[in-house]
């Protein structure tokens, strides 16, 4: 592994890592990651900055659909590097012009330290943290990242099929295809994963004869979620 990669590497977690041990100051107080969420899935987003429009119309977005993750076990966290002060003063100028109150945390990353550990800071975005989306595991592994540009507000929806996709792949074992569950061509089924040797293959095939299998090919099948 070359020094540039190590680098990278030991600049930010990627997929499948755990996630790096952080302490933080939040709306709500001091707040341990992922200590605190131990046993429980969290969502980790951050915004560049209090008081902007397209941030604003986000924390609306999580709050209002905050039941749906709550019904998931999944605990909401926010983060930019304002202060708490900014960030207690934001929320209670949505509550009072909006009427939505924001229940979830919000990290203080004043010095950026977490957005930068994370890989929030991007060149060109100057000391703003970009739009990113950390999905957490009940282990503390890092399942899922997603950035999105300054100009474009997060699809909640997305954010919450991912959460359900990776959840029931754990659970069952299984993947899901493009577009799960309103896939045009196989609905809410799900992807068994292909057999790894000759042995396997039989089995599977034999298996599909008999079992309520949806079977392509050997390594094309599907089944009921």
């Amino acid at each position: 592994m070359s020094d540039e990669t190590e680098t990278a590497r030991d600049g930010m977690p990627l997929i499948g890592d755990q996630f790096p041990e952080i302490e933080a100051e939040t709306t709500h107080g001091t707040l341990s990651l992922p200590d605190d969420y131990e046993d429980e899935w969290f969502v980790l987003f951050s915004h560049p900055g209090d008081f902007t429009p397209v941030c604003t119309s986000e924390f609306v977005a999580f709050q209002q659909r905050s039941d749906e993750f709550a019904d998931l076990d999944a605990n909401l966290v926010g983060l930019s590097v304002d202060r708490v002060h900014s960030h207690l003063k934001w929320t209670e100028w949505i509550d009072e012009e909006l009427d939505v109150d924001i229940e979830f945390p919000i990290i203080a990353d004043e010095r950026g330290r977490v957005a930068e550990k994370l890989g929030m800071l991007h060149p060109g975005a100057g000391t703003a943290t970009v739009r990113s989306v950390f999905l957490v595991d009940p282990d503390g592994v890092l399942r899922l990242i997603l950035y999105y540009p300054m100009e474009i507000g997060r699809n909640i929806d997305e954010i919450l099929r991912s959460l359900k996709a990776l959840q029931l792949s754990d659970d069952e074992d299984v993947a899901v295809p493009g577009d799960w569950p309103d896939n045009q061509k196989f609905g809410d089924k799900v992807l068994l994963s292909p057999p790894s040797d000759a042995e396997g293959v039989e089995a599977r095939l034999e298996a599909a004869e008999d079992e309520d299998y949806d079977c392509k090919d050997w390594w094309f099948c599907l089944e009921d979620a």
